[in-house]
C-alpha cells in the first residue's frame, strides 16, 4: 500500500518554525510530537517541544522532570522541552497584560485589581489566545529554529481556530458592560485618556484587536506553520479526524500530514487477525478520503511503551522513513 512509503522526511529539509501536532485524546500525539522533535533536533535544528496538555506527558515519555521551565533533554543535543499548564498561562497573561488592563478600567471605575483581571481573564478564548501569543513570541525570539507543539486533545485545538472572533466579541461585550455599569459614555470616547502618556480606552481595545489579528495571521502562515493530525484506525478516531480536518480546511490552516498510529503489522493470533482486518477497513477509508491530498504515514502498534529516547528514536525512524 502506497501509504506505507510516505514519511515526514520533508520536514527535515523545510524551514517551518512551528509544528502543531493535534488529534483526539489517546491517539499518541505526545509520542509523535516527541519523535518529530527528536529527529529534527538530531538533524541540527535547535528544537523546543512544548506541551499544553493538562497532564505532564512529556515528563513521562522522556522520563525526566520537565515542568514550566525550558529543560534540556539529556543526551539529545539541540532539544529542550517545556510543559505549560492552564494556571501558568493565566499567571503569565496577568503579568504581561494585567497592569495595562487595570489602568484602562480603573480610569473610569473604582474596581479591585484582582476582580478586574479575574473578569477579563475569564473571557472565552483568553487562555488559548495567550498560549498562541506565548508561542508566537517564542518563535520570534529565534532562540530555537523550531517549536513542536504537542497540543491538548482535539477540543482545545479546534477552539484555537475560532479565537479571533470569540475573543473580539468578548472584548466588545466587556467594553459595553463597563460603560453601561458606570454610565460614563462620554468618558469612554477617544477623548478619555489615562494618566499622561497612557493610551485611551478605545486605543487600548484597538491594540488588543490588532494583537488578536496578528496571532491569527501567524497561525495561518503556511510558510511558518505546519499542522500534523494524529489518529488511530478505529471508528471514533476516524470520525474525530474528519471533523478536525473539515474545521482546519474551513479556516485555511495548512494540514499536509496525517499519522495513523497503533497499526497492527503482524497478526499472530485470532484476536490480532480480527483487529488487523478491522483496522485495514478504516485505513482504506482514510486513504480514499485523504490519500490524494495528505501524506498518510502508518505508525505500528509497538509491544512496549514508547518511553525514553532510545524507543522514541525507533518511532522517529519509522515516521521519517
Amino acid at each position: 500500500m502506497n501509504v506505507m512509503k510516505r514519511s515526514l522526511v520533508d520536514l527535515e529539509k523545510g524551514s517551518k518554525q512551528l509544528i502543531l501536532v493535534g488529534g483526539k485524546g489517546g491517539v499518541g500525539k505526545t509520542t509523535c510530537a516527541a519523535a518529530i522533535a527528536l529527529r529534527l533536533a538530531a538533524s541540527g535544528k535547535r528544537t523546543l517541544i512544548l506541551s499544553s496538555d493538562p497532564t505532564p506527558s512529556l515528563s513521562d515519555i522522556f522520563e525526566i522532570t520537565i515542568g514550566p521551565r525550558e529543560t534540556p533533554i539529556p543526551h539529545c543535543p539541540n532539544l529542550s522541552a517545556l510543559e505549560i499548564s492552564s494556571e501558568i498561562v493565566r499567571e503569565r497573561w496577568k503579568d504581561r497584560f494585567g497592569r495595562e488592563i487595570y489602568d484602562v478600567v480603573s480610569s473610569f471605575a473604582d474596581l479591585d485589581y484582582d476582580f478586574v483581571l479575574d473578569y477579563v481573564g475569564g473571557a472565552p478564548g483568553i487562555e488559548e489566545e495567550y498560549m498562541l501569543y506565548f508561542i508566537m513570541e517564542l518563535v520570534r525570539a529565534q532562540r530555537y529554529d523550531l517549536v513542536v507543539w504537542d497540543t491538548a486533545p482535539a477540543g482545545h485545538t479546534l477552539r484555537l481556530l475560532h479565537l479571533p472572533e470569540i475573543f473580539l466579541r468578548h472584548l466588545e461585550g466587556a467594553t459595553k458592560f463597563y460603560l453601561n455599569l458606570y454610565s460614563y459614555f462620554e468618558r469612554a470616547k477617544e477623548t478619555v485618556t489615562l494618566k499622561k502618556g497612557k493610551k485611551s480606552l478605545m486605543g487600548i481595545i484597538s491594540g488588543w484587536q490588532a494583537l488578536s489579528n496578528e496571532i491569527a495571521a501567524f497561525i495561518r502562515d503556511e510558510r511558518l506553520t505546519e499542522y500534523i493530525v494524529v489518529t488511530i484506525p478505529e471508528a471514533l478516531g476516524v470520525k474525530q479526524t474528519e471533523r478536525i480536518i473539515q474545521d482546519f480546511d474551513a479556516h485555511g490552516l495548512p494540514v499536509h500530514y496525517l499519522i495513523i498510529n497503533h497499526c497492527i503489522e503482524q497478526a499472530d493470533c485470532d484476536f490480532h487477525r480480527a483487529r488487523k482486518e478491522m483496522q485495514a477497513n478504516y485505513i482504506r477509508l482514510l486513504t480514499d478520503e485523504y490519500g490524494a491530498r495528505l501524506r498518510l504515514i502508518l505508525l505500528p502498534l509497538f509491544p512496549y511503551e514508547i518511553k525514553g529516547t532510545e524507543r522514541i528514536e525507533k518511532a522517529s525512524g519509522i515516521l521519517f522513513g
